[in-house]
């Protein structure tokens, strides 16, 4: 059928993902670094992505395509969040991806609000896979030294295990009232100092704005921010633009979750020095 639909311009792309949570469908991913329609049944048309990206790669075209097609949306919205319930199943509670652009950017009074499904025990992560079961490795506090001198320097700080953002369990231990450190996985290897100075004394999650689904980062940290009682949040990334989508996703979970937790950024250039 004829109907009007999104058209995302590869050239112009820039793989940022300003456009994926402004998409209350999920019809929009990033695939190879560039955002992607995922399937024309997934897009009504209705353009809401338009004005998120700031390369102008986006614009509602009319051509043949198959129709929009409502139940497809609510079984792929499922996929993706699996414990966050969308508009599409509920009018009173939404994605954080569906929430208007100005309830996204300011959490505005009446704002939908994540929904959490309640926890129903410990359940395998990563398919079940050994190497994902959560685990605590004791550290010792920031700031106390060992014998008659501070810790040596290069001691790993990390104190858990998984930390990639799409495997760790929103209820792990380590998360109970913690200081989170979302982390851009490239800055570990561009931030020599990232365990003494950044990573001690926090738990931590990681991951990659540009090559993963952004959309499912800012459902699966609202589920952390809201099963936690989280002290503060602190957001490293690397200055390039694309890697702003990480602050953004962590930002909007916890706008979502209406707790008064500061939330501050750290920016490392790809020189390897610290930007602010």
């Amino acid at each position: 059928m004829l109907r009007k639909i999104v058209r995302i311009d590869e050239e112009k792309c820039d793989g940022c993902g300003e456009c994926i949570p402004s998409c209350a469908e999920g019809a929009i991913s990033l695939v190879g670094g560039k955002a992607r329609l995922s399937s024309d049944a997934l897009c009504d048309g209705l353009g809401a992505c338009l004005g998120e990206c700031p390369r102008g790669a986006i614009t509602v075209e009319e051509r043949e395509a198959i129709p929009f097609d409502e139940e497809a949306v609510k079984a792929h919205l499922l996929s993706m969040g699996e414990q966050v319930s969308s508009r599409h199943e509920d009018p009173n509670v939404a994605s954080l991806s569906s929430l208007p652009p100005r309830e996204r950017s300011e959490g505005g009074r009446g704002a939908p609000r994540l929904a959490i499904v309640p926890d129903a025990g410990p359940a395998p992560q990563g398919g079940g896979c050994p190497g994902s079961r959560p685990m605590v490795m004791p550290r010792r506090p920031a700031g106390l030294s060992v014998a008659a001198g501070p810790a040596p320097s290069g001691e790993s700080q990390l104190a858990q295990w998984p930390i990639q953002l799409h495997l760790v369990p929103p209820t792990a231990p380590y998360f109970r009232g913690a200081d989170l450190l979302v982390a851009a996985d490239c800055v570990p290897f561009a931030y020599a100092r990232f365990h003494d100075e950044l990573l001690a004394g926090r738990a931590l999650v990681v991951g990659c704005p540009k090559l993963d689904d952004l959309g499912a980062y800012v459902n699966k940290l609202g589920e952390i921010v809201a099963r936690n009682d989280l002290r503060s949040v602190t957001i490293v990334r690397m200055e390039v633009p694309c890697c702003g989508g990480i602050s953004m996703a962590a930002r909007r979970a916890v706008e979502s979750s209406g707790k008064p937790i500061p939330v501050r950024d750290v920016v490392v250039g790809v020189d390897g020095e610290l930007r602010t």
